[in-house]
């Protein structure tokens, strides 16, 4: 009897299925439904799809929303720039009307009315150019140099005696140059060469 009992022991122990829990019969049943139903991963994929483009599309909402901010700051900024650019310019320009004030002050009450004028026009003038020369604004060396039509207007020719031909002989309006860009040409007349009248 007992030697029954322990082979009947040891039989269950050797059997494999003994080893290996199984899984409920409802769990084993939702998994060969998921594997085997291609609808269902379908939904599945496209639940996901569906999400995924929301976030993508919420994205792009908040690019685009930055991007107007961004161009609306940018306009902003442009049309400030365009009012105000003059600003420092401008400042300096105010010590000129000071100037062009104190001479016609002066001349009211002064009898050498002439000479303040004059006086008064060459601070001005002055001070014109010490603006013009914080600002990088150059005069342009005309006469006596060759005529180069990057920089000079030529408004007539003459013969002359003292200068070459080709040669400025004097100006009708001076030229600048804004650092190393023309400004304004110089108005200027050419030399013929001597004897060559016209």
């Amino acid at each position: 009897m007992s030697k029954t009992h322990s082979s009947h022991k040891k039989a269950e122990k050797s059997s494999p299925d003994a080893d290996t829990p199984k899984p409920p019969a409802d769990e084993q049943s939702i998994e060969n439904e998921v594997v085997s139903d291609p609808v269902k991963e379908l939904e599945i994929r496209c639940e996901t799809a569906e999400q995924e483009s929301r976030q993508h599309y919420e994205r792009l909402l908040r690019v685009s929303a930055d991007f107007e901010n961004f161009k609306k700051r940018s306009f902003r900024e442009a049309d400030d720039f365009r009012k105000y650019a003059n600003e420092l310019l401008l400042l300096e320009l105010l010590t000129v009307v000071d100037n062009l004030e104190r001479a016609i002050q002066s001349t009211s009450s002064e009898k050498n009315a002439a000479g303040c004028v004059i006086e008064g026009v060459e601070m001005t003038l002055k001070a014109l150019l010490k603006i013009f020369e914080k600002f990088s604004v150059k005069l342009i060396e005309a006469v006596g140099k060759p005529f180069d039509p990057n920089f000079h207007q030529a408004m007539m020719q003459e013969p002359s005696d003292l200068y070459p031909e080709n040669t400025i002989i004097r100006e009708f309006q001076k030229g600048y140059l804004l650092h190393d860009r023309l400004l304004r040409p110089s108005m200027v007349v050419v030399s013929k060469g001597p004897g060559k009248n016209e």
